[in-house]
């Protein structure tokens, strides 16, 4: 897999794979805006992480 090179397609694809909000109740990913899991219905949500743990 070859890294992207042109801006707009990365900044395409870092908004799919990594804008996203988890429940921390069940784990399931939902959109950034959501405010309920769609999963659970739980309301404790946070942001994907970013970038790697260390």
């Amino acid at each position: 897999m070859s890294p992207i090179d042109d801006l707009y397609k990365r900044r395409v694809a870092r908004y799919h794979l990594l804008e996203k909000s988890v429940c921390r109740r069940c784990g399931a990913l939902n959109p950034v805006k959501a405010k309920k899991c769609r999963r659970c219905r739980g309301k404790d949500l946070r942001l994907k992480r970013r970038e790697l743990a260390k």
